[in-house]
């Protein structure tokens, strides 16, 4: 699992990567009561804005930590927010990416990197 600055998790499995928000990230919004996913088919450059979540207390855009095809989103969230509440780094998934710069993935934080990001 790599990290962005911008509070993403992202976990690579045959050029298929699965995107999601940081526990971290999640902390700090409080509970989640809204998402707007991205669309299937999507062709998204590493850094743009692919989703918004929206909680109780702010909304806050999702970036794509690499570029590619959006391939899968995660539609449970639509009719349960709170999994990215109890399980942002598991369940609370938001979308699954096909890369077409496979580099792009070396070049993000590892957890350790993260971690001394947040102290």
């Amino acid at each position: 699992m790599k990290f962005t600055e911008s509070h993403e998790w992202i976990s690579l499995q045959d050029n298929i990567a699965t995107v999601g928000v940081t526990e971290f990230a999640q902390n700090e919004l409080g509970e989640i009561v809204y998402i707007e996913l991205p669309k299937v088919g999507m062709q998204v450059e590493a850094g743009q804005e692919v989703c918004v979540l929206e909680s109780t207390k702010a909304a806050a855009d999702v970036y794509s930590p690499v570029s590619g095809e959006i391939i899968e989103v995660n539609h449970s969230l639509d009719q349960e927010t709170e999994k990215i509440n109890e399980s942002s780094e598991n369940e609370g998934w938001l979308f699954k990416i096909k890369l077409t710069n496979p580099l792009e993935y070396k070049g993000l934080l590892t957890l350790e990197e993260y971690q001394n990001l947040l102290d």
